[in-house]
């Protein structure tokens, strides 16, 4: 993982919803999400018959009732994920920092802790979870001596966020986690100094990231 963070610049890698939004599922004016036939097709090719299943299971988890708590969705939605395996980028990519997109992820069967936290940021969002309660975030993993990433959601800017973390599947408020120090958070709209309470200092745009362009250059081409 790389990790190189200031108020003037912030490089991210990240692996976008972008091709899901292109290649992977329909998703309708009232808000129903259907994979296409293709993405699973490419998906079993690729992964076998359990990667299809996974991305089936995936796709009723979205469709089913949405009306149910912000509180429960998170719930729902972090142990869903937490399910699959942590894997090295290296090891399972043959990368030093791949972010794969959600399809990818669930696919594959596993991923780093990027991969863990931008699936449960869009599938949220598919959910019915307003993009401005969630971020990406950045933290120092204390036990691990290394850096992490969470997703976290805020019921309001100034709130405590709420912590969703692949290394357990109990969703807490950020000032119950001192195992993690915040670094910074992001979202498709801004760049954040991330702190335990509140959103933290506005620092940018995240559309102005130099990988994030070329991650929007190639996600149409697919990608499972």
């Amino acid at each position: 993982m790389k990790l190189y963070v200031t108020k003037k610049n912030v490089f991210i890698g990240w692996a976008f919803f972008f091709c899901v939004l292109i290649s992977g599922f329909q998703a309708s004016a009232n808000g129903n999400f259907k994979l296409d036939d293709e993405t699973l097709v490419r998906a079993e090719e690729k992964y076998g018959t359990d990667a299809r299943k996974r991305l089936q299971v995936w796709e009723k988890m979205i469709q089913s009732d949405r009306t149910g708590t912000d509180i429960e969705k998170l719930e729902q939605v972090n142990v869903f994920f937490n399910q699959l395996k942590f894997i090295s980028d290296y090891d399972h990519w043959k990368r030093q920092d791949y972010w794969a997109t959600p399809v990818e992820f669930i696919a594959s069967n596993g991923g780093d802790c990027e991969d863990f936290s931008v699936a449960k940021y869009f599938t949220l969002m598919a959910l019915g979870i307003p993009e401005k309660k969630l971020s990406l975030t950045y933290v120092k993993a204390v036990s691990l001596d290394q850096a992490h990433m969470v997703l976290t959601y805020y019921e309001s800017p100034s709130d405590v966020p709420l912590v969703l973390d692949n290394l357990t599947t109990d969703v807490q408020p950020a000032n119950k986690r001192a195992d993690l120090l915040p670094i910074y958070s992001f979202n498709r709209t801004g760049v954040w100094v991330a702190k335990r309470m509140g959103r933290g200092e506005f620092v940018g745009k995240s559309d102005n990231l130099t990988l994030w362009n070329d991650l929007l250059e190639r996600m149409p081409q697919g990608c499972i």
